[in-house]
């Protein structure tokens, strides 16, 4: 053996992956590898070229960086990279450059796919090494400039200026123009008798005191507190940019106070997002509410499609994504309601417009169809008042349409007479879905138990949610009942867990994603919900709440929640994808078409998404007490 290759197979054998491999697996890696020197600040890897090799460090250091230039990460002796761009089979898209002089190992793509398929711990540690990686990536996002990462104390500047509740509107104009602020926040005092901050029981912005004192014509010396708002929205400190925005945009709020261990330490205005990213995407929602007709709505397709695609560039993960993209939805009907009520005028009684599943749970893509419904005021009478929100109705279903949004083939929309109607008959619906359970109802259930108020008296949305919680998770037979439903949709995987095809007629060698993926992972955990009585919607942090309730074997609960993440970004590529390649966006993959990382791990994670099923099925069996 030549003294060369002695020393790569000594070095081979003291560090992992390659420590548990067979010697003479070893003898013949070590034996076909190249050596490449590196010098210091030299290019290794260039953003976008095409890999063929995986590299070994064996002397130096490299470092790793992200598309927009961001230091991703510092690699030195023993570790490798270059692997994402060979188990992705695509482009470079993490940089590398060497820190310093770096001597490195060469492994052809053969030989790293050969290792890769056929030892188990090869794969088992490069893939795990690979989401340590993106997990120590994503606990530093505090230094990444980007709006989905930024922490929002990057915004506050300043402490926030508070007056006490008794203090005049005239004082609090005097001291907002004296500290150069749009906002205060209003404390009941001071402080309390143990010196500790005031609680902040309201917020009074310039809007308010030209809105509800100088257009009222009150006086200006009556209490702030006449004049504030009550029902805070707030932001805690280690929340993201995101998250923020996300809050504006949904409660149409442009102040948003920011707490620390529940003490107030700054404010923050739209105008902050603004200028700290000007040009980001998701402002497309803006657009949305400044649009004037139906017609100026659908023009916007394209720039929601741009937002979802750019946030997937940005490496968002599904939650961001789903929950921007269900914004952006419930924005479109927002305004369709507006533009409604402008063309057909004030609606005879209170009402609440209503989004259901994938949009009301806050994991909406970019391919849906709509559903939707109406809760009437109980003074409702058919006869008087039904024509003007039948035409409502038509009106924001039909805009939907034109604005990407399908119309929903079971017909679940406010335009059907069954989905329009008071709350009390709404509130008989679901007593009779969850004490008379049918094959019918079940179904509905499973829309309809997801919902959330976009509009008008939402308060009602919130009483039906209640009411759900309450009756569902005291009711073991109905529980079955929901399990035993989840269980219709299952998980692509034979009996020598290959793929299995759909066999509609129409995509023959594709997996619809949603139908088989991401949608049985809703089913089986809304019923954990209910099981459990928590009142989240979305699926991720229901699975918080199972978790924390200790209803599923250890660790389920977090294979579960990466099951889900995987599959749902896998679907959500493909249709990013399909955008940028300018086709029409879908739920189906072509299997095929996936690297041997993906299919690896995408048949892993529809096995827990089985095993999930199977559990399900045990626990909620007729008669059993949980």
């Amino acid at each position: 053996m030549l003294a060369e290759q002695s020393e790569v197979l000594d070095f081979f054998r003291r560090h992992p992956p390659f420590a548990n491999l067979p010697d003479d697996v070893l003898a013949t890696v070590a034996a076909n590898v190249e050596v490449a020197y590196y010098r210091a600040q030299s290019a290794i890897l260039a953003l976008g070229q095409d890999n063929h090799q995986w590299y070994v460090i064996r002397s130096g250091a490299v470092e790793v960086f992200r598309r927009d230039g961001q230091l991703y990460n510092r690699l030195g002796v023993g570790e490798f990279f270059g692997e994402q761009s060979l188990m992705l089979n695509r482009p470079v898209r993490f940089p590398v450059t060497a820190l310093e002089d770096a001597l490195v190992y060469l492994i052809s793509d053969e030989t790293f796919n050969y290792l890769f398929d056929n030892f188990e711990h090869f794969a088992d540690f490069v893939e795990v090494e690979d989401q340590t990686r993106l997990r120590q990536s994503i606990a530093k996002v505090e230094d990444d400039d980007s709006l989905l990462t930024a922490k929002i104390s990057t915004l506050i500047t300043t402490l926030p200026v508070t007056v006490s509740s008794t203090t005049t509107v005239h004082q609090a104009a005097i001291r907002m123009t004296e500290e150069n602020v749009s906002s205060l926040l209003i404390t009941l005092n001071e402080q309390d008798s143990s010196g500790r901050p005031a609680q902040v029981v309201g917020i009074v912005t310039d809007l308010d005191i030209r809105g509800r004192l100088v257009a009222m014509g009150l006086s200006s010396d009556i209490p702030v507190a006449d004049i504030m708002t009550t029902e805070l929205i707030y932001v805690q400190s280690h929340q993201f940019v995101f998250d923020a925005m996300m809050l504006m945009l949904k409660y149409k709020v442009q102040h948003l106070p920011v707490l620390k261990k529940g003490v107030p330490v700054g404010l923050i205005s739209h105008l902050d997002i603004l200028r700290y990213e000007s040009q980001n995407s998701l402002f497309v929602v803006k657009s949305i509410f400044n649009a004037q007709s139906v017609d100026e709505l659908a023009v916007l397709l394209p720039e929601a499609q741009a937002c979802f695609a750019r946030m997937v560039h940005q490496d968002a993960n599904s939650q961001m994504i789903g929950s921007a993209m269900a914004v952006i939805g419930r924005s479109f009907k927002q305004r369709l309601c507006e533009l409604g009520e402008a063309e057909l005028g004030a609606p005879p009684v209170p009402y609440c417009f209503l989004a259901l599943g994938s949009m009301a749970r806050g994991e909406q893509l970019i391919v849906t169809d709509q559903d939707n419904a109406l809760i009437l005021d109980n003074s409702f009478v058919a006869e008087q008042h039904d024509a003007y929100f039948s035409a409502l109705a038509n009106f924001v279903s039909d805009g939907l349409a034109r604005c990407g949004y399908s119309y929903c083939t079971g017909n679940i929309m406010a335009s059907n007479t069954k989905w329009r109607q008071p709350l009390a008959v709404w509130q008989q619906y679901f007593n009779e879905w969850v004490e008379k359970p049918t094959a019918e109802s079940l179904l509905h259930s499973a829309i309809f138990f997801d919902l959330e108020g976009v509009w008008g008296q939402c308060q009602w949305a919130e009483e039906l949610n209640q009411l759900i919680r309450q009756k569902a998770q005291t009711n073991a037979r109905f529980l079955a009942c929901m399990a035993r439903n989840a269980l219709l949709r299952t998980p692509p995987l034979g009996f020598f867990k290959d793929f299995v095809m759909e066999t509609d007629g129409r995509q023959t060698n594709s997996i619809n994603m949603k139908r088989r993926g991401t949608g049985p992972i809703a089913d089986l955990v809304r019923v954990h919900t209910l099981a459990v009585g928590s009142s989240a919607r979305n699926t991720f942090e229901r699975l918080e709440d199972i978790i924390a309730a200790g209803i599923l074997p250890p660790g389920r609960g977090l294979d579960l929640r990466d099951a889900l993440e995987f599959i749902a970004m896998v679907r959500i590529r493909h249709q990013a994808l399909d955008i940028e390649l300018k086709r029409e966006p879908d739920n189906n993959i072509e299997p095929e078409h996936l690297s041997d990382f993906e299919r690896k791990n995408l048949k892993e994670a529809f096995q827990i998404l089985s095993n999930a099923q199977r559990f399900l099925k045990f626990r909620y069996q007729p008669g059993r007490v949980s």
